[in-house]
């Protein structure tokens, strides 16, 4: 969302997802989306210099609600329709999360975004879309990042890190490999979801994905 501003929303940023999840949904690929907000606030820095974690946590939910509708303004002047659905209730800019709603706006061929996080402090937006993902009923969790899959080292930080093709969710939990948290992680494997890591940054990633073309990571049982 930010670009190379570090901080904020950057709308060119978002224009390029935008088209990316469209041309996905011009396959009829059904997609939900779970939207985070450190680029505005990120609730655990916070509190890790003494702000009041519950506090940080529901500013840190409120900030994915801006990114959400930002999306959704992006997306809708592509013709794509989008619902936003909160897991706080704001009824004046969103739906509240229905689950069996949200699955209509899918089968109705509508792009879900799902904003708020779970509605609870102390659980991430990696918890949020495991939990989203079988709720809905989701064939596979798509986690977009800033590198092109997990590593055994920070590849950012050391260039000479080795790129994992494939893990099993056992390995990622011994390993504590921080691509998502351990609650996210139990939660995909205990349903058997897989979870595919991939850059963002690089155009048509999403659309290779979807389409069964080996991108990224791949985590499953």
């Amino acid at each position: 969302m930010t670009g190379d501003r570090g901080f904020g929303i950057d709308p060119e940023i978002i224009r390029q997802i935008a088209q990316e999840i469209k041309e996905v949904v011009s396959l009829r690929v059904e997609i939900a989306i779970v939207i985070g907000g450190g680029n505005i606030f990120r609730g655990l820095a916070a509190s890790s210099k003494g702000m009041d974690r519950a506090t940080a946590d529901y500013m840190g939910m409120l900030a994915t609600v801006l990114n959400a509708l930002a999306l959704q303004d992006a997306l809708e002047k592509m013709e794509v329709h989008t619902r936003v659905q909160t897991a706080i209730e704001m009824r004046e800019i969103a739906e509240p999360y229905i689950r069996r709603k949200a699955i209509r706006h899918l089968e109705k061929g509508r792009v879900v975004i799902f904003a708020a996080g779970t509605g609870n402090p102390f659980f991430t937006t990696d918890t949020t879309a495991s939990l989203r993902a079988m709720e809905i009923g989701a064939e596979v969790i798509l986690k977009a990042t800033k590198v092109d899959g997990i590593y055994n080292l920070d590849p950012i930080l050391h260039p000479e890190a080795e790129k994992y093709e494939e893990l099993t969710y056992l390995d990622v939990l011994k390993r504590q490999i921080k691509v998502m948290d351990a609650t996210a992680i139990s939660l995909c494997m205990d349903h058997k979801i897989p979870i595919i890591v991939f850059s963002l940054k690089e155009r048509g990633n999403i659309q290779r994905v979807v389409l069964g073309e080996k991108v990224g990571t791949e985590v499953r049982g």
